[in-house]
């Protein structure tokens, strides 16, 4: 962490300010580039936005993804109030960012949540494999 990196995760903490007096969680993200010019600044809209998916982090990684070339998004980073949920990791993981900073890890916002989190969904699987693999096999070759 540098003096740069901190200006840019007080920016995200910021956004997250500014999400939460908009009626959203409090999540802020931001993201910059390899110059180190912010590129795109985003705040959580899942409320006001009725779209759950609608965190700052899976914004950014849509971006980049759609916007940035592999080459120019490895060199950014981007900047975020909290540590990614699973459901933003894995944007993140296909974006080609090349690095992510937070605030707060997820275990320490699970301290400030009443809940602690959402209840887990049952999964139940693997079923089916020789029909589910048939549209998979060959793919990734």
């Amino acid at each position: 962490m540098n003096q740069d990196d901190e200006r840019h995760l007080r920016r995200a903490i910021a956004l997250a300010a500014e999400a939460r007096a908009g009626g959203n969680p409090p999540f802020g993200s931001l993201l910059v580039g390899p110059d180190g010019d912010v590129l795109l600044e985003e705040r959580n809209t899942t409320i006001t936005g009725d779209d759950i998916t609608a965190h700052p982090e899976l914004k950014i990684a849509r971006w980049a993804a759609q916007h940035l070339a592999p080459d120019a998004a490895a060199k950014s980073t981007m900047y975020t109030s909290c540590e990614p949920c699973p459901m933003c990791g894995g944007a993140l993981a296909r974006s080609g960012l090349g690095r992510v900073v937070f605030a707060l890890s997820g275990d320490q916002l699970s301290t400030l949540k009443p809940s602690g989190g959402f209840p887990p969904v049952p999964q139940e699987g693997p079923a089916l494999f020789d029909e589910a693999r048939v549209p998979v096999d060959g793919y990734y070759t």
